[in-house]
């Protein structure tokens, strides 16, 4: 037969193997993962504010072989519109 005495030992052990276990957790999470979030954060930021320069810089050469060749800019367009009128007709 079990004892009061064991049971509650037993308790009293898995309490404290559940309590190691979540300080170990929350140390692997402020040593590793947070340090890890915030590195892919500051990745994607970069990567974001690149694609966003680029994004801009093209728009600002279109413009200005817009600005530069208008008739050809209008010819293009036309042509655009046409062709893409004709794929959905």
């Amino acid at each position: 037969m079990v004892s009061v005495d064991s049971v509650s030992e037993t308790a009293f052990d898995a309490k404290e193997q559940i309590s190691q276990l979540r300080r170990q957790v929350e140390q692997l999470m402020s040593e590793r993962v947070t340090p890890a979030l915030s590195d892919a954060a500051q990745r994607a930021e970069a990567a974001a504010r690149s694609a966003a320069e680029t994004a801009r810089e093209q728009a600002e050469m279109v413009s200005s072989r817009v600005r530069e060749q208008p008739l050809m800019a209008v010819l293009i367009a036309a042509a655009t519109g046409y062709l893409i009128g004709r794929l959905f007709r």
